[in-house]
């Protein structure tokens, strides 16, 4: 095993190329402990190098509507009435505190996603988020 620090491209580039190798190494068996540790160093480098912003708050809604098959009819009662659903996906109100923690619960949306303004995407670890996304819709998929 020679795991060294991922300092620039070149490193980044090595390292994914041996996660592949790595891929279907046995479980605790000593490649496995290296895929660990490289994943852990690519997610490091990620995060510092790749920043990915944070999806609108209305978009995330309507991607997870779409996941589960339904459409905004479905946020009737999780955040209003057909007016008040209507305004909140036309952007013409936005999300409270209160529709925010229905969405988060009963869509498993983070609430990272849905509490910020509208429009206005922000810098994330995105691992965290995605892996959050992913977890929730396998968990619910199953």
């Amino acid at each position: 095993m020679d795991i060294k620090p991922i300092r620039g491209k070149a490193d980044y580039e090595r390292a994914l190329r041996r996660v592949e190798e790595l891929w279907n190494a046995s479980e605790g068996s000593t490649e496995s402990d290296e895929l660990d540790i490289l994943a852990t160093l690519i997610e490091a480098y990620e995060r510092e190098h790749y920043p990915i912003e944070l999806p609108d708050p209305i978009e995330a809604i309507k991607f997870r509507l779409e996941q589960k098959g339904k459409d905004s009819r479905a946020l009737i009662g999780v955040i209003g009435q057909r007016t008040r659903v209507y305004e909140v996906m036309q952007g013409k109100r936005p999300l409270s505190l209160n529709m925010i923690r229905n969405l988060h619960e009963k869509l498993d949306i983070p609430a990272e996603v849905l509490i910020q303004s509208a429009g206005r995407g922000r810098k994330v670890d995105v691992h965290r988020s995605s892996a959050r996304l992913r977890r929730t819709s396998i968990q619910k998929s199953a």
